[in-house]
């Protein structure tokens, strides 16, 4: 892991590094018994659909058209939307830990994530990511989806730094591996205490 160049830049995942997922197997899961929707039927309109509204192809309603309002229900569009946007959670140790970082370091922090539009406002909005987050790289705005490496090259260029200063951290193996491809260091995030003790080894130690 340990690199001759300083690292200047970290890339990070949003959904399992600082917060939750937005919109994941569990979310659906629970979405489907809480409004009383096939989930199976359900799921399987989602995994048809799901890759375009993340690309910015789609809006959330018309994402939420194809796979929920295809048909007449007791519940509002509204209702559905604000229990997908309250599904979001903070992981306030790694935010907390980027932030500091980031001020003891002086790096760059870009978010390199897949995430449909609305969700991504949402999400940044609510939990003041902009504050320590320079630029976003989500997949509605560039229109490519990891494990697409233009969206890693995307952000190399944004960033204006060489693939060896950065520090990759996603909770996704295959993500991180692509990166490494591209000479970018990575980290695979399990929880708080590993991701800070590697990035330690890379020189990014918080300073006491």
């Amino acid at each position: 892991m340990n690199s001759s160049a300083p690292i200047t830049t970290l890339f990070l995942d949003i959904g399992g590094v600082l917060l939750t997922n937005g919109w994941d197997h569990g979310i659906r899961t629970r979405a489907s018994e809480k409004f009383g929707l096939d989930y199976k039927e359900m799921d399987e309109r989602h995994h048809l659909t799901f890759d375009t509204y993340e690309e910015g192809k789609l809006s959330l309603d018309e994402y939420l058209n194809r796979v929920v309002f295809y048909q007449e229900h007791s519940f509002s569009r509204e209702e559905f939307k604000a229990f997908m946007f309250a599904q979001s959670q903070p992981f306030p140790e790694m935010i907390e830990l980027m932030r500091r970082l980031k001020t003891q370091h002086g790096l760059q922090i870009a978010a390199v994530s897949n995430e449909g539009r609305e969700l991504t406002v949402y999400r940044v909005g609510q939990f003041k990511l902009s504050t320590f987050i320079d630029f976003f790289v989500s997949s509605c705005f560039v229109h490519y989806r990891k494990p697409d490496a233009d969206m890693y090259r995307f952000a190399l260029d944004i960033a204006q730094v060489r693939p060896d200063q950065v520090v990759y951290i996603d909770d996704r193996p295959m993500f991180v591996e692509v990166a490494q491809g591209l000479g970018i260091q990575g980290i695979i995030h399990r929880d708080y205490e590993s991701t800070q003790k590697t990035l330690e080894t890379l020189g990014l130690a918080l300073k006491k």
